[in-house]
């Protein structure tokens, strides 16, 4: 006979009966929380005229119960517990700003994120650093970063040195390991280490790593670009004389890279040259490259490149970068870029600014414009000044009505279907032909 079903078999217990079932932060618990904690930062556009009043205390309860349950499932037995909590943790932090919810528990979550890392397999140790990344974007440049820091550097480090370590949880550290010492770091001689540690990894990339058999390997490709990103990044803070110093041990180097065959190798070395030339001239104004013509040219044929060998997609972004790339190595011009973000503007006039705004803007992904708004650290680095608090009168003015929304998404449409007709009759016509 078969055995009896037990009731309530299908769930995984932890300790006291409680299920670990871990159901992850979802976007309705991001938007909810994000409109109760500063409403003053959202974009105008997403009011509603007759939304329901939302309880922002026991909304606000209710989202720290749960990330209480996530930090406890950091240190739960099962690996894929422990992953999904922290990934969930990972999607709050991003979304909205807990400092003082974080504040105390940060040794908790720092003890947790350690763990992980020393003892988690590839995919728990990425998200791990990722989490690690929030936790001192949403702290910033402080004492209590800096401790955080102290306690998970070291980890960091020997992870990224570390060559029987995953090439994923490598990558995830270089870049959590730039990020954490650019938030956190005053002490010039950690800034200086973590350089080092970081120029140990790229610089294998100079030499194009080979195999036993003397074929390029691609194998650290991945990692190569997150240690090349994040030493970028470091070097943007480094003080005049320290930048001379690498920018003649790196700048005659860097152009072997824009032959390799990863795309965003290619692109990561073009960026990271254009940001040695602007950092070159700000330090002296009659900065000479000796190889600029040979140079130029590897730009150039980057910048109209047409191989066919080339999938569309991948030769139109290398395009568009090395376009801009050339301009900035021959013209000393840079394309300024405008970022919108609630009522405010920011404009992106530099390669050291775009190399940092893409930085933070990969680790916060759809939370990078909250962020912008109301993250002291972000403004602060990015020189927006206080936040802009907007009273409800203000944000009454700026409300677009239903009516107008359905008149503006009626036009776009209409003028979507009209530009999309266009090239069917053309495609239409091409065909005939043959």
């Amino acid at each position: 006979m078969p055995k009896p079903k037990k009731r309530g078999g299908n769930h995984q217990r932890g300790a006291g009966g409680q299920p670990r079932n871990v159901q992850p932060f979802s976007d309705e618990d991001a938007s909810i929380e994000t409109m109760s904690h500063c409403s003053g930062f959202s974009d105008p556009a997403s009011f509603t005229e007759d939304g329901p009043e939302v309880d922002e205390e026991a909304t606000q309860e209710d989202l720290e119960y749960k990330l209480k349950g996530f930090i406890d499932l950091t240190l739960d037995k099962s690996a894929k517990t422990r992953q999904a909590a922290l990934e969930s943790l990972k999607s709050a932090f991003s979304s909205k700003i807990l400092y003082e919810f974080i504040m105390e528990r940060r040794m908790t979550l720092t003890d947790s994120i350690e763990r992980c890392i020393k003892k988690g397999k590839s995919d728990e140790q990425c998200a791990a650093a990722g989490l690690a990344c929030l936790l001192c974007v949403q702290m910033g440049s402080g004492i209590e970063s800096e401790e955080i820091f102290k306690t998970l550097g070291p980890v960091l480090k020997k992870i990224v040195c570390d060559g029987t370590a995953s090439v994923q949880a490598r990558q995830a550290c270089a870049t959590c390991l730039g990020i954490c010492c650019f938030i956190v770091t005053d002490d010039i001689t950690e800034l200086y280490s973590t350089m080092e540690c970081l120029e140990n990894i790229f610089t294998k990339a100079y030499q194009r790593d080979r195999d036993t058999n003397g074929v390029s390997s691609t194998h650290n490709t991945v990692l190569h670009i997150s240690a090349l990103l994040a030493w970028t990044l470091l070097l943007t803070i480094c003080p005049m004389n320290e930048v001379k110093k690498k920018i003649e041990m790196h700048l005659h180097k860097l152009p072997s890279l824009l032959s390799c065959d990863d795309l965003n190798m290619r692109i990561a070395a073009g960026e990271t040259l254009a940001l040695l030339f602007e950092l070159a001239r700000e330090t002296d104004a009659d900065f000479f490259y000796e190889d600029m013509e040979l140079l130029t040219e590897k730009l150039r044929a980057l910048a109209t490149d047409g191989n066919k060998h080339r999938a569309k997609v991948d030769k139109r972004k290398q395009r568009s970068v090395f376009r801009d790339v050339l301009r900035a190595v021959e013209e000393r011009d840079f394309p300024t870029e405008m970022v919108k973000f609630g009522p405010e503007r920011m404009y992106i006039d530099c390669w050291v600014k775009k190399q940092t705004y893409d930085t933070f803007k990969e680790i916060l992904g759809s939370g990078m414009q909250y962020h912008l708004q109301s993250n002291d650290f972000l403004r602060n680095v990015f020189e927006l000044g206080p936040p802009v608090m907007l009273d409800a009168a203000t944000l009454k003015t700026m409300k677009i009505s239903r009516f107008e929304r359905h008149l503006y998404n009626s036009a776009a449409f209409k003028a979507r279907t009209k530009a999309r007709s266009k090239c069917r009759d053309k495609r239409a016509d091409v065909g005939e032909f043959f």
